[in-house]
Order: C-alpha cells, then structure tokens, then sequence
C-alpha cells in the first residue's frame, strides 16, 4: 500500500469523567473525522467532512465503567449513541460547533482527549480499529475458551473481507425506519443485489438477548420489505447439546435469519464477494 492510496484523518477518544476532581477516567467512544483539503467544514446543511463517532453499548461494556466506577450513571451512558447519532444529522457547522463546546467544557462528565491525526486507507476500517484499540474489551481466554464479543466477532469480519477483497458494504445501518422511532440498534452491514441485505455481528454463548433483537428486527424489516435477507455472523457454530444455542438457533430459523459462523466466514465471503460483483 503506498501513502498516495491513504487518507488523512484525526481522532479524539471520548473519556468519561464522573468526578472530575480526582481526574479519573475510562475511555467510552472513538470519533474519527476526515480531513478535507482546507479544512473548512460545510455550512448551511452542507454535507463536510464526513465524521463517526462509535461507542459503547453492549451489556458488558456499560458493566466495565460501572467495575470502573461504581456510581456511574448508566442512563447517560445508554443513550449516548442515540444522542451523537441525532447530533451528527445536523448540519456539518453544527456538528463542529457541538465538538468545539465539548472540547472546551472541562466541567462535562464527557470529555475528548487530545486530537491526533493519522493516514489510512479505509474510514470504517480505521474507526474499528482504533475502538479496538483504545475502547473495546480485551479478549482473554477462560478455561482455554476464548471468550468473545460483539467486537471481537466484527474485527474478525472485516479481517476476512479485506482478504477476500468484499466490495465496500454499507456500515452501521438505522432501523428505526422499520421497527419503532428512537430505536438505536444499527446493523452492521447492508447490501444491495436484488434483494436488501444485512449482516449483524451475534455472540451466541453469553447473551441471547441480541439474537431476540435481531429475530425482531428481521421481523420488522420484513413487513416492509419482503425480499431482506439477514445472516448473523456467530463465534461459534449451534451446538445440538448446548440448550443456549439451540434456542438461538431455532429463534434464527423462525425468522429465517441464516447463520455463519467464524469458521465458515471465508467461504461465505467469497460467495457474497461473487454475487456483488
């Protein structure tokens, strides 16, 4: 890869403070920004630069800032992405003027860490890795099983869909066009060949509330457009005498949701790779 094909962009990692007196923190977000040639943000609802900010919102992400601070107020926490998602549709000087005010605000419970800038080729690519990097749960093995995330399942996709060079997907699509306003899940990747696709991210062995999530919103989605077709990407295939999964699996297959697990994803990229060609 050669620096012409690159991008500049900067970043700032979002920090809550609950009590600012004793200048502790954990980091919750990453926003990332492109930077245009001048630098000059769009104004009167002109589109800008384009900029994303990802979040924290799974269960055990909100459970590591209350291990962290015990006190910290959750509420806040879980409509946060909600909140910067309605923000960031307004127009690109408003957005800038909201950033600028966090910035500058030092009695916030919100606060952005210093600004840094960096060369990439791949703007989604880039916002994962560094939630990766500077937000997301680590990893870590238990009983020799390596327990995984929402997160951990998502790096691995885009992995094998560089590799097998997928053609760009949407990312981080809306649904509350489909199931109910205010509705903050996004699915993780959509595509369009025929008929509407997406793809979502499920850890099947910890939490199956996020399979009931997405057997509803396929519901939903399905009401509306009849042709959808949904796949989760799972850690690990059904078990028969996992009772957890079997109950993911058979929620999957009312609601006609196919399941690809991590093991399987290379060649399931390389049909998808095909069939957008």
């Amino acid at each position: 890869m050669t620096e012409e094909t690159k991008h500049t962009y900067r970043y700032r990692v979002l920090r809550y403070t609950p009590n600012l007196i004793r200048d502790e923190w954990v980091n919750i977000g990453v926003l990332l920004e492109e930077v245009e040639e001048g630098d000059t943000p769009g104004t009167n609802g002109a589109v800008g630069p384009r900029r994303a900010v990802r979040l924290i919102e799974e269960s055990s992400e909100i459970a590591r800032v209350r291990r962290l601070h015990p006190n910290a107020d959750e509420d806040l926490l879980r409509a946060l992405p909600a909140d910067f998602d309605a923000r960031f549709r307004a127009p690109a000087s408003d957005v800038a003027s909201y950033i600028a005010t966090m910035e500058q605000t030092l009695s916030n419970v919100l606060q952005f860490s210093p600004q840094k800038a960096l060369l990439a080729e791949d703007f989604d690519a880039e916002l994962d890795r560094l939630f990766h990097d500077h937000v997301a749960l680590p990893t870590h093995r238990s009983g020799g099983i390596l327990e995984s995330t929402r997160a951990w399942i998502k790096e691995r996709v885009n992995e094998v869909f560089r590799r097998r060079r997928v053609p760009r997907l949407e990312r981080n699509i809306p649904v509350e066009g489909f199931t109910h306003p205010g509705d903050p899940l996004k699915l993780d990747y959509g595509y369009q060949n025929g008929a509407r696709g997406y793809l979502h991210a499920v850890v099947i062995g910890r939490d199956p509330s996020q399979a009931k999530v997405l057997a509803y919103t396929a519901e939903r989605i399905r009401e509306h457009l009849q042709a959808s077709e949904f796949t989760a990407i799972t850690e690990v295939d059904p078990l028969p005498q996992n009772p957890r999964h079997q109950f993911v699996k058979e929620l999957f297959d009312a609601q006609g949701v196919r399941i690809v697990p991590l093991n399987r994803l290379d060649e399931f990229a390389d049909g998808l790779r095909l069939r957008l060609q």
